[in-house]
């Protein structure tokens, strides 16, 4: 959200916004100079980058690299607080997204009401170095999609990010790509690192975990991202996952 990059003249480590943005507000691609991590209290993000898609629903957090280039599309109403870091503050890494701990939440909101010029000594200061010490301690999790750069295949995944049920198999998409099957496996494979069938069950599982959060009901989703019955799409949810549609509806 907020194009901050000039918006942003504080020298502290970390500064922290927040907003609240409409169901259907599409930020179109753009960066930021400070490393920015985008944290939604409610709501569910869709984001995507030229290499991957990512969906951060509630209880996530995705940190994007200093000049990043970035969408985001919020799929329902979004509570925003977005922390900016300074690039020579963190280690800057790559996108990932993480779980944010309730200590973490408890500090991202405290540091919303910190303002942008807070004392580096005191009690500020050890609020923004626990910060940044929770944020690296937290691992990523598998909310990423890799997106390919070949034009002819990233116009097949688009097709499948925004409509994940689509039934047309692999020889389907292949022609849509212009490609012939050999060829299309393996440019495929090589472009995103994994195979066809693996890719497009992941695509369908993360647009689940984004109704799930919103309260979808399990059977609604399983149709609506392609599985042939509930109990078909929960087990697979919780052999990817480590848990059930029923606990990741509950744990939101």
């Amino acid at each position: 959200m907020k194009h901050s990059n000039e918006i942003l003249v504080s020298d502290r480590p970390v500064v922290a916004l927040h907003d609240e943005y409409p169901a259907g507000f599409m930020d179109p691609m753009h960066s930021h100079a400070h490393v920015q991590i985008l944290y939604a209290c409610a709501g569910i993000m869709a984001v995507r980058t030229a290499e991957a898609s990512y969906v951060v629903p509630p209880q996530r957090a995705l940190w994007l690299p200093a000049g990043m280039a970035h969408e985001v599309c919020c799929r329902s109403a979004v509570s925003l607080r977005t922390l900016y870091l300074r690039p020579d503050a963190v280690d800057d890494g790559r996108c990932r997204v993480f779980e944010v701990s309730a200590l973490l939440r408890a500090l991202i909101l405290e540091m919303g009401t910190l303002g942008a010029d807070y004392p580096t000594e005191g009690r500020a200061g050890h609020i923004v170095a626990l910060l940044l010490d929770e944020i690296q301690r937290l691992p990523a999790l598998l909310h990423e999609l890799a997106m390919p750069a070949d034009p002819r295949l990233l116009r097949v995944c688009s097709s499948l990010v925004d409509q994940p049920a689509d039934p047309r198999d692999i020889d389907d998409w292949a022609v849509v790509a212009g490609m012939g099957r050999r060829t299309f496996t393996r440019a495929f494979k090589r472009e995103t690192g994994l195979g066809f069938a693996m890719w497009r069950q992941q695509a369908r599982l993360m647009e689940a975990m984004a109704l799930l959060a919103s309260r979808n009901s399990i059977t609604q989703v399983a149709f609506e991202v392609g599985y042939d019955s509930p109990s078909s799409f929960s087990a697979m949810f919780r052999r990817t996952f480590g848990v059930s549609p029923s606990r990741y509806i509950s744990g939101q």
